[in-house]
Order: C-alpha cells, then structure tokens, then sequence
C-alpha cells in the first residue's frame, strides 16, 4: 500500500447536526463517548498500512486540526509516515474556497503531484465504519477500471441521500444518480473512491468540474471506467441528527455490528488530557445503569439507561437519563429527567427539570427536516435552569444563560431558544 495515498475530505459544513457543528467542524463532533467522527476513517487509513494521508479542511477546523495534531495517534510520524493537514488556498478571492470534493483536491494537486503514487483513495471524513481499504485497492487493480467506487445496498427510502447506481454483471457502473427522487436503485455509494491517480490528474485538469458525485464520476462512467466495491459490513451516514443518535445507540446493541475496539479505532487522548486522564467510572450505592456505554471520569447517582456518556458526566442521585448520548462534562441535578436528548459538552443541568418529555409528533417548528424524531438538542455551555420543562424535538443553543428563560421556564414541544435568532 506504499504506493497509494489517502486523502480525507474533512471540509464539509455538517449543518444538518444543527448546533453541533455551530464551533467545530463536522469530522470533529464527538461520538461513542471517547472518539471523534474522524477516528473511523484516520484508524482504518491506519489499520490498512497506508503510510501517507491528507486531511483537507475548510469549515472550522480548529478543534479538528488540534485533535488530528501530529497524527502520532494514529502512527502517522516517521520518516515515510505523514498526515498532513490541507486548508484552502484563502485570502485572494472567495473562488479560493473549495467549492466541491474535486475542487478541493484539485487546489491541492501539487500535493499530488509531490507524492508520486499509483493511486489515490478519496475518503469522506464523517462516516462512521470500518473497511480494510486494502481489499478495495487490490480489487481496484484487478477489475482493470480508472475509478472504483465503494457501494452499498441502503432501504429505498433512503436512496435520496446519496449517489446511487446500477451495475451490470461484471460490477461496471452503467447508471448513476445523484440524489435521486424516483431512484432505479438502492446501490448506494459511500463517498469511498480509489483512483488510478494518473487518470484523477488528467479528470481534474481537464475540466472545472467541482464534485466527485454530481460530475467526476458521470463523466468516468461514459468512459467505462466506472467501477463498483460491494461492501457489506457496518457502515453509518451520520449526517443528521437521527442519524447521529442512531449509531450511538448501535453501541448498545449487541448485534449492530459497531464494534469500535475490535475494529481498534484510535483517538487522540493527548490533544484532551482533561478529558482522557480520568479516574475509573464511579457508580454510587442506589445507583442504576442498564444497556449503557459509561466513560471515564463519569460519577453516577442516579439512573441511567441506553445511553451513551463521554468523560467527565455526573449523575445526580433521582436523576434518570433514558436514551440520550451526553457529552463531555455535562452535569445532570438531582432528580432531573432526560429522555431522547443529544447534549454537547459542559452543559448544566438543572435538579428537578424534565427534558425531552411530550409529544414527539410534533417537529421542530424552525427546522422540521433536522428536528422530527423526538430528540432534543442542548448546545455547548448550555444551562437548564432548575425545574425547567423542556419538549421534545426542542433546540437549547450554546451558551443560553439562566436568565435567558422564560418566566415559566417552560421551552414547548418543536421550539427553539437560541438568542442568535431572536
């Protein structure tokens, strides 16, 4: 595998995660208690002997690029190991931004060009999977095509999220749709691309073309060079906020086929020592936990039931958490209820409140396509004041202040406080 380089496109926005991608870019997001998104496709880079990667940023990269550091985490030092970390060319014009997957490795051809490799795998840096990407680089070969696409099979319903194609017998690619409304497919491609890097030059110098999905790979299938990888194991788009809630509770399923130990992820422990160099999980007398994944550092009183808490969370004793993923820090008073709630790092949670309590037919009124299934969302640095009640399909904005409430305390079912917007 020396003679392939990784490049992992870690510059998309992420708003369908609303107020989790509000200070961090969307690889950077926390998921599983202890990782980020971007651990999945760093550690099976890793775990496949690829020895160089770039990380192409863009949309707030900070927290990403500090928690990516020297890529020490993941082996990436040495002499012939590297990951590299490519922003846009910015400060010219707004043109100097990417402006889709092939124009942000295009801008960065000379980093191509200076790594001379037989291919290039094009990966998208928020996923949540694990795939030994030698397998698809060797089928690569074999199969004789310019590009190879990893593919998989999605329900029907789905197909709308994603590139869909057709295949004939020999796995070649004879239709393709980006997003489509009436689909002849559920072959679903999951932004895994492995490129004979000659033709990838050629296909991004001789045209302008912006994305991989809507132009690059149509213009490789008219030339039949268009290939597809069945992939059949675990594989999550965790692009929206059920989405994101849903592979966190695979965790909790024994038959999911998430297995993040076995599939040895890494992270990178170092870049958050406050977070990582924590005592063992404490559990009080009177204390419960069932069907949960409980973090370092984490003290637990109260109750606490198919979810997911990061390092450093406190369970107030009468408190019950059902069903919820908890970020960093977050304190939960006594007696307070939460049930179906994302809540990102260092939120404050007050004793007596009840979060995520109604009725869940009813979306959220500001953004009804992100917020529908009965999750409610709490923003970094949040406060929940005591005995406040709180929907479901609700929004709390970071850093919305106590005094910030309502005088009844009272956030109703679909309704948003973010003092952004008001």
């Amino acid at each position: 595998m020396r003679d392939t380089l990784a490049m992992v496109l870690a510059g998309g926005v992420g708003s369908r995660l609303n107020i989790l991608v509000r200070h961090r870019a969307k690889p950077a997001v926390p998921f599983g208690g202890i990782y980020r998104i971007i651990d999945f496709s760093l550690s099976n880079v890793m775990n496949s002997g690829l020895n160089q990667v770039a990380v192409l940023t863009q949309y707030k990269p900070l927290s990403l690029m500090s928690h990516i550091g020297t890529g020490a985490a993941w082996d990436f030092v040495g002499r012939t190991r590297e990951v590299k970390i490519l922003p846009p060319h910015t400060g010219e014009k707004d043109s100097d931004w990417y402006r889709g997957t092939a124009d942000a490795v295009r801008q960065n051809i000379a980093f191509l060009k200076a790594r001379p490799s037989q291919q290039t795998l094009i990966l998208s840096g928020d996923h949540i999977y694990y795939m030994n990407y030698k397998d698809m680089v060797r089928y690569h070969r074999t199969i004789g095509g310019k590009v190879t696409v990893a593919m998989m099979t999605v329900p029907w319903e789905q197909t709308c999220q994603f590139g869909i194609g057709a295949i004939d017998k020999e796995n070649r690619i004879i239709d393709w749709e980006e997003k489509p409304k009436s689909p002849k497919s559920n072959l679903a491609s999951m932004g895994i691309y492995v490129f004979d890097t000659e033709y990838l030059l050629e296909s991004l110098t001789a045209s302008k073309e912006v994305d991989f999905g809507h132009h690059i790979l149509p213009m490789a299938m008219r030339d039949g060079q268009l290939f597809a990888y069945i992939f059949c194991g675990y594989w999550r788009d965790v692009g929206t906020i059920h989405s994101y809630w849903d592979a966190n509770m695979d965790l909790l399923r024994p038959k999911s086929g998430l297995q993040p130990e076995s599939w040895s992820i890494c992270t990178n422990i170092e870049e958050d020592a406050l977070s990582y160099d924590r005592p063992p999980v404490r559990i009080l007398p009177g204390a419960e936990v069932r069907d949960s994944a409980i973090s370092p550092g984490c003290i637990i009183r109260g109750r606490v039931r198919r979810s997911v808490l990061s390092p450093g969370v406190v369970v107030e004793s009468g408190a019950e958490v059902r069903d919820s993923v908890v970020m960093h820090n977050t304190r939960i008073g006594s007696k307070a209820v939460l049930n179906r709630v994302v809540t990102d790092k260092w939120v404050n949670i007050g004793p007596n409140s009840r979060i995520g309590i109604g009725d869940s037919r009813l979306a959220n009124r500001l953004y009804p396509e992100q917020l529908s299934s009965g999750i409610t969302l709490i923003g970094k640095w949040a406060v929940v004041p005591d005995g406040a009640s709180v929907g479901t399909n609700c929004i709390i904005a970071p850093k919305v202040t106590g005094e910030m409430w309502p005088e009844d305390l009272v956030l109703p079912d679909g309704e948003t406080m973010d003092n952004l917007i008001q």
